[in-house]
């Protein structure tokens, strides 16, 4: 018999996201209620489509609720999906592991939702439709057994599928939790695995199909790009047909853009207007916010390290003209650097101070105890400062070492910059 279902997973809902208010002209109320917004498309799908169930490979919740309000949301998509019968099998992963959302527990959930139990593995049968699903929730945040290892054998006459919150034998960005190999999942001999935990779309295997769905929303620059479900018919030979819908309600964009050769700023705008107009075009008239690296080697750098805050701000009226509301630049990262035949004019970039400055910048650029003390540092220093100004620069996150990596780099383009402007000049005065 054939049938259709949508496999999705770390919705993530109202992850609360506390760092937002930190950028200027942060959207923070439309990425709060993206993760909502999407769910709320992920169920209108379900119905558009009349699929035969949904399943939901865990973290479905950031951890426990601020309140109630997250958990009767929940709820209420699962009533819509009830109304039209549709089942909905869920299970649970790190971030809202039983030990984890406490809050939970005392909502009854619809009759429609399965919720696999968190002790054993547990499988449920679709009679109607000759599907066996089965699966397993995370006891504890920090799952370090190999569940899928424990799953049942395959129900006989039925399409078998393994919902499994996993990173298998690895992910980057990504903890291992419930460790397994590919093998490990083959050898079960279901259909269809439905994973979740990383948050990148990706089908790993297509025999059987073992799909990472990805986030159904993205929170912050490292989810950039299309974020969704999968849709997946299965025919009346059991051959499974799996396809990527985008849900996202808020594009996030990482973008980089190729400075080299540039002459002048204006040069370098035309090339960032350019990528912005690509990305607002990729986005689908959604909303998109985007973090731009300005990399390469180009005579433009001198006037960008110049002045970097000018720049970024030349760069957000750019992103207006564009797309007006619908565009917010997240962060600009400068990381030009002058042509290298320019910058060792006159300039001894392998020996004295300026040596010592790359090492310097190096290790604090690799992180480590380096970028630590560097970052102690200047909290202490900070400290020190007038109150008025400490209030004024709510977005210092001198603990964050990946903002700290790139106001060292910014420092360092900087610096190149002033010691070569300064020797050239001495150069000039020298010369008969």
């Amino acid at each position: 018999m054939a049938f259709t279902f949508l496999h999705a997973a770390d919705l993530h809902l109202d992850s609360p996201l506390v760092n937002l208010a930190r950028y200027e002209g942060a959207p923070v109320d439309d990425i709060r209620a993206a993760s909502r917004k999407a769910f709320t498309g992920l169920v209108d799908l379900a119905l558009e489509r009349g699929v035969d169930f949904v399943l939901l490979a865990g973290d479905l919740f950031d951890g426990d609720w601020p309140d109630f309000n997250t958990g009767l949301f929940f709820r209420n998509q699962m009533r819509r999906l009830l109304e039209a019968s549709i089942p909905a099998l869920l299970i649970t992963g790190n971030h809202d592991a039983k030990s984890k959302v406490g809050k939970s527990l005392p909502l009854a959930l619809p009759d429609n939702v399965v919720l696999f139990p968190a002790d054993e593995p547990g499988s449920h049968v679709l009679e109607d439709l000759g599907v066996a699903v089965h699966g397993q929730s995370f006891a504890t945040a920090k799952e370090t057994r190999n569940l899928a290892r424990e799953y049942p054998e395959p129900e006989p006459g039925c399409f078998n599928i393994g919902l499994l919150h996993t990173a298998l034998t690895g992910r980057e960005g990504h903890e291992t939790y419930a460790p397994c190999t590919l093998e490990d999942l083959r050898a079960k001999g279901y259909g269809y695995w439905a994973l979740g935990h990383v948050h990148q779309f990706e089908t790993v295997s297509q025999e059987p199909w073992i799909v990472f769905p990805g986030v159904i929303q993205g929170r912050h620059v490292r989810e950039s790009g299309p974020k969704g479900c999968v849709l997946v018919h299965v025919d009346g030979a059991g051959r499974a047909n799996p396809e990527f819908i985008a849900l996202d309600v808020l594009r996030w964009a990482l973008l980089q853009v190729d400075a080299t050769g540039a002459a002048h700023g204006q040069d370098l705008l035309e090339r960032v207007q350019h990528a912005l107009e690509q990305a607002l075009e990729q986005a689908e008239e959604r909303p998109l916010a985007a973090r731009l690296i300005l990399d390469g080697p180009c005579q433009a750098h001198a006037e960008i390290a110049a002045d970097p805050e000018l720049w970024t701000n030349e760069i957000r009226a750019k992103a207006q003209d564009l797309g007006g509301d619908h565009v917010w630049i997240e962060k600009v990262r400068v990381a030009t650097s002058l042509p290298e035949e320019t910058a060792r004019s006159g300039l001894d970039l392998d020996h004295g101070p300026w040596a010592e400055l790359e090492s310097i910048a190096a290790q604090a650029m690799e992180g480590g105890r380096a970028a630590r003390d560097m970052g102690q540092c200047l909290e202490t220093l900070f400290r020190s400062l007038p109150p008025e100004f400490r209030r004024s620069r709510p977005d210092l996150s001198l603990d964050n070492p990946d903002w700290l990596r790139d106001m060292v780099a910014q420092a360092r383009a900087l610096l190149k910059d002033r010691l070569f402007s300064q020797d050239k000049d001495r150069s000039l005065e020298e010369t008969p």
